[in-house]
């Protein structure tokens, strides 16, 4: 894998390749909606302050773009696909720090901004509107970042970093499809397999994390790392209407245990968990189950929350799919993008309650006992200091 300065030559063009219902919803309004089949088949968001449905992001005039903003309009598209564009973007580093106490790492890494998945609940829409532009075209305008490889080599070196976890996918996909032909993730991971002692952990929703088991054995050999595979519900239909480009459920499952194999720590996340939706007492079990016969150590999940650029996504597809629960999403959600704490609490339980039934644990954090320590306090501690 090159990591020259657009990590690969441009190619000319871009290559793709019900049943009763046995338990009630914790959603107190309806029961499931629109799907009759049976389930056989990340960084945390700024605190936002209350914000009206509906209400228009204000933009600047392109001479006024400063930043990532600028950045982002005068980067080159390298290719159309599909209706979603491509673009080269310059930046200054991979390594992004997190000073969220939510979250258990400091710094992130997402080596493309935006995501080609589309799922409708995004929380990470608003981060395009950092780049000036609607949240609405997450999917439709990604951003490859440009020398991620000699970047993140660089970012490594930085004692800032020592000792500390780093989180990969915490905003985009990092094995969405623009990394079939662009090879960012790949290139970054080639370089941290180099090094000794990281703290990692990568979060996707693609089996296509298996095409890199191969580097992720050096980088287990010499550091920690796990891979989070996220499964919101093994029903494919439903899933293909939430996530619509985003590999099946059945084929994320089988990534985990194509890693578990590998000897690569792996689990699942059931987040985001939707009320009305997929918060069925039945279809979370489902889930764990698959979890548990796929190999996987943990089993987590946490409750929807949506950003204003999410929520204006979001309703208009909630309108003509679900319509029935579009009132309670409004009233839960319009203003505070929250549940009520006791529903959150409840279904937190209900997580915990199917960890304990299948045997599987909470989400593992990367060994910090083989992370990077710094010489200076190594030489401390050789001291007696």
């Amino acid at each position: 894998m090159a990591t020259s300065p657009i990590l690969r030559a441009i190619p000319k063009t871009l290559r793709r390749r019900s049943p009763k219902q046995a338990s009630l919803t914790l959603f107190p309004a309806a029961a499931r909606h629109g799907n009759c089949e049976s389930p056989s088949d990340a960084s945390a968001p700024p605190e936002q302050a209350p914000t009206e449905l509906g209400a228009p992001l204000r933009t600047k005039p392109a001479t006024e773009l400063v930043g990532i903003a600028r950045l982002a309009a005068s980067s080159p598209c390298a290719d159309a696909k599909r209706g979603t564009e491509y673009f080269l973007l310059p930046v200054r580093s991979i390594l992004n720090h997190c000073d969220s106490e939510r979250v258990p790492f400091r710094w992130t890494v997402n080596p493309y901004r935006g995501c080609e998945f589309g799922c409708k609940y995004c929380y990470a829409r608003y981060t395009h509107e950092y780049m000036e532009l609607d949240g609405g075209e997450f999917e439709s305008k990604i951003y490859v970042k440009q020398d991620a490889g000699a970047l993140v080599e660089r970012d490594l070196s930085n004692e800032k970093i020592w000792g500390e976890q780093i989180a990969i996918g915490t905003a985009t996909d990092p094995y969405q499809p623009a990394e079939r032909e662009f090879g960012a993730t790949r290139a970054i991971l080639e370089k941290m397999a180099e090094r000794e002692g990281l703290s990692l952990s990568i979060t996707t929703k693609s089996n296509q994390v298996v095409n890199d088991i191969d580097v992720l054995q050096r980088i287990a050999a010499r550091s920690s790392i796990i891979v989070n595979l996220s499964v919101t519900t093994l029903r494919t239909r439903l899933a293909r209407l939430l996530e619509p480009r985003a590999p099946r459920p059945d084929l994320r499952l089988e990534a985990v245990r194509q890693l578990r194999d590998a000897g690569i720590s792996a689990g699942v996340l059931a987040m985001p968990i939707l009320p009305g939706l997929t918060d069925r007492e039945e279809d979370l079990d489902a889930l764990a189950r698959g979890a548990r016969d796929a190999g996987a150590q943990w089993f987590a999940g946490n409750v929807l929350f949506l950003m204003p650029a999410s929520l204006k996504e979001f309703m208009p597809f909630l309108d003509e799919k679900f319509p029935k629960l579009s009132q309670r999403y409004r009233e839960w959600y319009g203003r505070y993008g929250k549940v009520p704490e006791s529903y959150r609490k409840e279904l937190i339980a209900r997580v915990e309650n199917l960890r304990h039934k299948y045997g599987l644990g909470a989400r593992i954090r990367t060994n910090q006992e083989r992370a990077w320590k710094s010489p200076q306090m190594q030489l401390g501690l050789e001291n007696g200091g």
